[in-house]
């Protein structure tokens, strides 16, 4: 069941960066925040609606509980919104889905993780596919330089390495939190332990949503959320990779992670369609050897 809900997060993930993609202006100063603000509102309806239809006992102490977790994820998330405003999805993507790869070595040499070798050339093979594709996809920065100025090129390019930096210190934390024997969550049991991390995540989601509106009153910034149609699918999008990501976790870390990294390949092949961004046959190469690399961890899971 984890490994399909791996998969599942992997393709709705993928739809959700093009949409992030399509939403986010680089002429709007405050893209980003309000990607953010969609994403926590839509998630802290999810959130409620779990609590009202499923009986899990929830705690509001988890929020605090999570927290760690939760602010990793939403701080990544941030730094990506940003640096989607400059740089192209083909590109910033892949770099960002090397934290599956982070993810995979600190469960594997921290918490002791054990994997089979047919595994571990499966969780290779995607890491090198990943690698491959984003060395594939840089490209000449003057361009960029000279469009918004080389100061902030610098900062747009940073923000992938940012965000896969959070993103797998923020799995690798799932992994502690979604085991029954070691996580600091209260009132949880097997059958309820990823809905309550998932919910904690969300609520917190929409409290982060609630202050950057507030900040965004004070600063006399209009919301226009209605007419946001692209930021509002990417947020459902999320929103619904996120409620199957936990189920991932919580089965084989360390393949779960680098499967659900492989969004890039998803997100390079609808960039490719919607965006008109071109593919080369190199590409090709990278994203079929990130393909063998998740069928060989299926063939491992069976």
């Amino acid at each position: 069941m984890w490994f399909i809900c791996a998969i599942i997060t992997t393709l709705i993930w993928g739809l959700a960066e093009l949409f992030y993609k399509k939403g986010a202006n680089p002429d709007e100063k405050y893209s980003h925040l309000k990607i953010c603000i969609c994403v926590g509102f839509v998630m802290t309806i999810h959130a409620i609606y779990v609590l009202l239809t499923q009986n899990i006992d929830y705690n509001f102490i988890n929020i605090i509980k999570y927290f760690p977790v939760s602010f990793c994820y939403i701080i990544s998330m941030t730094f990506s919104f940003f640096g989607m405003r400059f740089i192209e999805e083909s590109i910033s993507d892949p770099i960002e889905n090397t934290s599956g790869a982070i993810t995979a070595l600190l469960c594997f040499f921290i918490l002791k993780q054990s994997i089979s070798i047919v595994a571990l050339i499966g969780v290779v093979l995607v890491i090198v596919g990943i690698v491959l594709l984003s060395l594939f996809e840089a490209k000449d920065e003057n361009g960029r330089k000279k469009k918004i100025g080389k100061k902030l090129a610098i900062i747009a390019f940073m923000m992938p390495f940012l965000y896969a930096i959070f993103d797998a210190s923020g799995t690798f934390l799932d992994a502690y939190y979604l085991e029954l024997e070691t996580s600091p969550l209260v009132g949880i049991t097997e059958e309820n332990i990823e809905l309550v991390a998932n919910t904690s995540y969300e609520l917190t989601f929409g409290i982060v949503a609630l202050i950057l509106s507030l900040f965004m009153i004070i600063k006399r910034e209009k919301l226009d959320l209605q007419h946001q149609k692209d930021k509002w699918l990417a947020a459902i999008c999320e929103t619904a990779g996120q409620f199957t990501y936990v189920y991932a976790m919580s089965g084989v870390a360390i393949i779960a992670a680098p499967i659900i990294s492989s969004v890039c390949v998803v997100s390079v092949i609808l960039s490719r369609i919607f965006l008109k961004e071109k593919l080369l046959p190199k590409q090709y190469l990278a994203i079929g050897t990130v393909i063998l690399g998740i069928l060989l961890l299926s063939v491992t899971d069976a």
